[in-house]
């Protein structure tokens, strides 16, 4: 047994229980959607020339940066908090300030972030249509049960952080 941020006896060992972890979550989606790309291709919209394909790929790759930049400030909260990024161990710190003032889920966020602009850069139009069930796998299989285990964790003072801070942007 150890001490929360407010002072709460909390279990050690006790963690989210995600359905599967994001990481392997989104590499899943990723693979799935470039296999069926390749037993039912559809056509992309956006041609290969031209000033449209330059748009798709300045926004593809700002999703890249943008996504990457959001995933290492997420990782260096945590780390500044000494709490783990892993949802199979134990919360030690309930981090709300950096981005987390500003997402509450920042690290998911980087996660579609990127997911998107893999998707957009490759031209693959079933990785774009996999990013909604995705994220609806992700805000229910993952999110919904890390919110119920960070409030039993830490009780009020997660409560007004989540008053506070929305869920993704």
């Amino acid at each position: 047994m150890g001490m929360d941020s407010v002072g709460q006896q909390v279990t050690d060992t006790e963690t989210a229980g995600a359905v599967v972890r994001p990481p392997g979550l989104f590499l899943a989606a990723l693979l799935l959607g470039f296999v069926v790309d390749h037993v039912l291709p559809l056509p992309f919209p956006i041609p290969r020339i031209g000033l449209v394909h330059w748009i798709s790929a300045g926004i593809a790759g700002s999703l890249v940066i943008i996504g990457a930049a959001v995933f290492a400030a997420g990782i260096r909260n945590f780390s500044s908090a000494a709490t783990p990024v892993q949802g199979t161990k134990p919360a030690s710190t309930l981090v709300t300030s950096g981005i987390h003032g500003w997402s509450r889920n920042p690290i998911y966020v980087s996660m579609l972030l990127l997911y998107g602009g893999i998707g957009l850069a490759v031209r693959s139009p079933w990785v774009l249509i996999l990013t909604l069930p995705l994220a609806i796998t992700i805000r229910y299989g993952v999110v919904a049960r890390e919110e119920t285990y960070l409030e039993r964790r830490f009780g009020d003072a997660y409560r007004h952080y989540k008053a506070r801070v929305r869920r993704w942007l």
